[in-house]
């Protein structure tokens, strides 16, 4: 997704929970169509989240890994200096 679209839709989004904004109204004040801010925030919203999910999963799938080169750097630094 291009990056002024993700700032787009994020800004959209943020509008509409904070204001309670209808679609009209959202679509006016972002001076874009009514589809565009239901695409939006029903699709690319969507996708985003899952873009955010697969990362976070994958930061979980290699936490040990990392807590494992922590632990390693940490016993190196304390028994060499």
């Amino acid at each position: 997704m291009k990056d002024y679209i993700e700032e787009r839709v994020l800004e959209l989004a943020h509008y509409i929970v904070n204001t309670n904004s209808t679609v009209r109204a959202a679509a006016k004040k972002f001076r874009v169509s009514k589809s565009t801010v239901h695409k939006d925030v029903t699709e690319r919203l969507l996708a985003l989240a899952l873009e955010v999910k697969n990362v976070l999963e994958n930061n979980k799938a290699e936490r040990h890994l990392r807590g494992g080169m922590a632990t390693r750097e940490k016993y190196l630094h304390t028994h060499n200096g």
